[in-house]
């Protein structure tokens, strides 16, 4: 809508849908590297998923208002990151389900029930995220300050909880800081991590029986017991965290834009975004300037006839003079 008004006052009259019909047909032509870099993802030891609210106008049977979800995967083999978007109408845990068919390693989400379909698998073990458990128990800290004022200096429950999450992510930053290796991490997560989980679960088990249910500490204390088996999975090995931060960040650009552009008109529009976002983000998650790499995949796919000449063009497998 913007660029078709930019154009008019450049005297160029090119509109809506001619516009959208263009990128729905380069997406089309970039559908084989997208294959790819969904066995990419497939080839990991970790997949991250998120998934967030989409709408998408003229979906068969279903109405304008209806939500569908553009969901993201971050995985891949370590230090060749790749971030892939999937459009679907529904939110249905069957959707990861089908796309990590055959996967085989760690995968970490968010504790949205659909998930729960992806473990049931021998082959797949599922993480937690420590980030949401924080949030939980950050939502009463807010909820006293509002009530009594931000200048009470009181300390709570809520706060010790905070206080051990807090040693935890201060271990992983001795981790960062260091440069260490994942047996390295393994190590110092047994010998600090460990311990700081062990006491935060007594306290968790000790506060659970004395504390309303439905309040918003009892609903942040349950939260953490019922997902305490998948958030202490990431101390078993070192190159997992112990939060889903990655495909949160990784999702963010799209929630960020959807402000601006609100809905896709068609089912089309919204896989062709997806494959433009999943470009984008696993680009500039391996150093490249987006813009000139989509430039680059342009200029070089109309000539591709093999799908190793496709192979050769994902950021993963470039070197930064390919980009010029």
């Amino acid at each position: 809508y913007r660029q078709q008004k930019i154009f008019n006052r450049l005297g160029v009259e090119l509109s809506r849908a001619t516009m959208a019909n263009w990128l729905v047909h380069a997406a089309d032509r970039c559908r084989p590297l997208i294959d790819l870099m969904q066995n990419q993802i497939r080839s990991g030891p970790l997949i991250n998923i998120d998934e967030t609210p989409l709408q998408v106008l003229n979906e068969p049977g279903r109405s304008n208002t209806t939500k569908s979800y553009m969901w993201v995967y971050c995985g891949g083999k370590p230090g060749s990151p790749t971030v892939l978007y999937q459009y679907h109408p529904t939110r249905s845990g069957q959707v990861a389900l089908s796309f990590l068919n055959g996967y085989s390693g760690y995968i970490q989400s968010d504790a949205f029930s659909g998930y729960d379909h992806l473990g049931r698998s021998q082959t797949t073990v599922l993480l937690g995220c420590m980030a949401h458990v924080r949030r939980r128990f950050m939502e009463v800290v807010k909820a006293r300050k509002k009530i009594r004022g931000k200048s009470t200096n009181t300390k709570t429950l809520a706060d010790d909880a905070l206080d051990f999450i807090g040693k935890l992510y201060l271990i992983e930053k001795q981790a960062r800081i260091y440069n260490m290796e994942p047996e390295q991490i393994y190590e110092l997560r047994q010998q600090k991590s460990k311990p700081i989980l062990d006491k935060f679960k007594d306290w968790l088990d000790e506060k659970q029986s004395v504390t309303p249910p439905r309040g918003l500490l009892g609903i942040a204390i349950n939260y953490a017991l019922a997902n305490w088996s998948r958030l202490i999975v990431y101390i078993e090995n070192g190159i997992l965290k112990p939060d889903n931060n990655v495909a949160e960040n990784a999702i963010r650009p799209f929630v960020v834009g959807r402000r601006n552009w609100l809905f896709s008109g068609h089912p089309n529009g919204a896989a062709a975004s997806a494959t433009f976002f999943s470009l984008i983000e696993t680009a500039k998650a391996n150093g490249y300037e987006p813009y000139a790499y989509l430039r680059f995949i342009f200029e070089k796919i109309p000539l591709v006839e093999k799908n190793e000449e496709y192979r050769s063009l994902l950021p993963q497998n470039l070197n930064p003079s390919d980009i010029k």
